[in-house]
């Protein structure tokens, strides 16, 4: 009889981690876009270190990661069963936050000249360096962080509607392994994208033509990839943020579906169309509400500034 119960346990364990396994196959396909947004962007936040300190940002980064998913997983549970309807609402706020972050760097690199640019990073220079690079890669890593709990939370809550219908002990065993998964895939290749320069360098001194034709092609691809990323990381930005909010504003979605399938009966090229169509009116409305909010929070500040003198 203890054999068989043991026997009956040991099987219900392994029907368990099926459905686990299952679903979190299903989460991680639903959240594998948002991964390559989530790529782009935390490529592009720890760019711009010191060599030697580039594998650290990316550690503290990643670190900070995990501190938002375990406070996120957790959350998401309760919010899910105690206040449903606040999911969408907190995701919105997060989205609009990456509009506003995104069309701020675009305004910055219209609304400052490259002399003024030119004179900043001078100053940089000359005041005392050790206190300024510090206080940059703090920056950098806050940053970082930052854009990345929003991204996280994406993922978070789209993995939870996938096991939406499971058991609690499922759906906490699926959130934490995409958690996981998802952390040590995006940092992982982060850190191999910031030392790919380095990894050309040291390619280029070994023996070999192979090898060292190898290293050129790492040394010479490494700023093209950096600066595509930068701009992929921005996109990205109104993108992600610009897809939360129209898939939060009522009637949106169902506009930008009926746009894609429009497109999608052009001739030819219908398909990519139908397939880009989304990405970009994303983005548009992105590029939009980052706009109104960075106006919005322009005109406050300088009332605010105005109201305490």
């Amino acid at each position: 009889m203890a054999g068989s119960s043991l026997l009956a346990l040991i099987d219900d364990i392994a029907t368990i981690l099926d459905d686990v396994a299952a679903m979190s196959k299903v989460a991680a396909k639903k959240t594998a876009g948002v991964l390559g947004d989530d790529l782009a962007l935390n490529a592009q936040q720890v760019a711009g270190v010191q060599a030697d300190r580039e594998l650290p940002v990316v550690w503290a980064v990643a670190k900070g990661s995990m501190i938002n998913k375990a406070i996120l997983v957790p959350a998401a549970l309760a919010i899910s069963y105690f206040a449903p309807w606040a999911i969408t609402p907190l995701l919105m706020l997060g989205g609009a936050y990456l509009c506003f972050e995104g069309f701020e760097k675009i305004a910055h690199k219209f609304l400052h000249s490259q002399a003024e640019d030119d004179q900043h990073h001078k100053e940089l220079l000359d005041a005392n360096q050790s206190v300024d690079l510090v206080a940059m890669e703090k920056d950098k890593i806050k940053g970082a962080v930052r854009t990345d709990f929003i991204l996280s939370a994406e993922i978070i809550v789209i993995a939870l509607g996938t096991v939406a219908a499971a058991t609690f002990m499922q759906q906490v065993t699926v959130l934490v392994g995409i958690a996981v998964v998802m952390t040590i895939g995006v940092y992982g290749l982060v850190g191999a994208i910031v030392k790919m320069d380095d990894a050309g360098l040291y390619l280029t001194k070994r023996a070999g033509a192979g090898v060292q034709a190898l290293g050129r092609v790492l040394l010479a691809a490494a700023p093209k990839l950096m600066k595509f990323l930068s701009v992929a990381g921005t996109v990205a930005m109104f993108m992600v943020g610009g897809g939360i909010l129209t898939h939060g504003i009522p009637g949106a979605h169902d506009l930008i579906h009926h746009a894609a399938e429009a497109a999608g009966s052009v001739g030819g090229v219908g398909p990519l169309l139908a397939a880009v169509t989304p990405s970009v009116l994303d983005a548009i409305g992105g590029v939009i509400a980052g706009a109104i909010v960075l106006a919005v929070v322009t005109i406050g500040g300088k009332l605010l500034s105005a109201v305490k003198r």
